[in-house]
């Protein structure tokens, strides 16, 4: 079984601190057999780390919608954020990737959804993150694996990791897979493993912020 970490950034990710060298070497030291990369709005982290280690890396992309994000893997092209969400799905499913939704109900954050606008697209969706490591209060993730049985949608886990500290904390141990297709067909038998990150790492991604605006990020 493979040991898949489903959600992480790079400093492409303007809260993150992770270069993708340091990502990379994190997962290998970690045993982490598949990282799917997902930078806010951008590929170019997990194009960098994939040039690193390309058995390990697969691209993805956390997608700002004007709605919520969208977590999606096997991402060929970037796609900008504030488009509607039919319009991102749509491309994603032009480039045959996989589609999550991430951290769905967390209102703590600026990319949850409302229930009722999550249901217009559930039916274009493969998945819905039913685990988030970073999510600060533990009802939102209840409320998501419930929402995942209540409609019969696959559900992920992921680190959310912002950090090389936070790579593994949730993980998904899944079949051997090698594109969208085999992710679809395999997903549902995926066995969750990991354990809630302490509040203190949202601090990292604070000061990452603070530290770009400062500086900016050099790739």
């Amino acid at each position: 079984m493979l040991r898949v970490e489903f959600h992480c950034h790079t400093i492409y990710s303007k809260d993150s601190l992770t270069r993708p060298e340091n990502l990379i070497d994190a997962c290998r030291k970690k045993g982490i057999d598949r990282v799917i990369i997902t930078d806010h709005n951008t590929i170019l982290g997990a194009q960098k780390a994939q040039e690193i280690d390309p058995e390990r890396v697969i691209i993805g992309e956390e997608i700002m919608t004007t709605q919520g994000e969208i977590l999606a893997a096997f991402v060929q092209e970037g796609i900008p954020s504030g488009l509607e969400p039919r319009e991102v799905i749509d491309e994603l499913r032009r480039q045959e990737a996989f589609i999550s939704i991430s951290h769905p109900f967390d209102n703590l954050r600026e990319g949850h959804w409302e229930t009722g606008e999550l249901l217009e697209i559930l039916p274009l969706v493969d998945a819905i993150e039913v685990f988030n490591a970073r999510n600060l209060r533990k009802e939102t993730n209840q409320q998501a694996r419930e929402f995942a049985e209540q409609h019969n949608i696959a559900g992920t886990v992921g680190s959310d990791a912002h950090t090389a500290f936070e790579l593994g904390t949730a993980l998904l141990l899944l079949p051997e897979f090698s594109n969208s297709d085999d992710l679809r067909g395999i997903i549902r038998s995926a066995q969750p493993l990991g354990k809630a990150s302490p509040a203190w790492v949202h601090l990292a991604s604070r000061y990452a912020v603070f530290r770009k605006q400062l500086a900016g990020v050099k790739g």
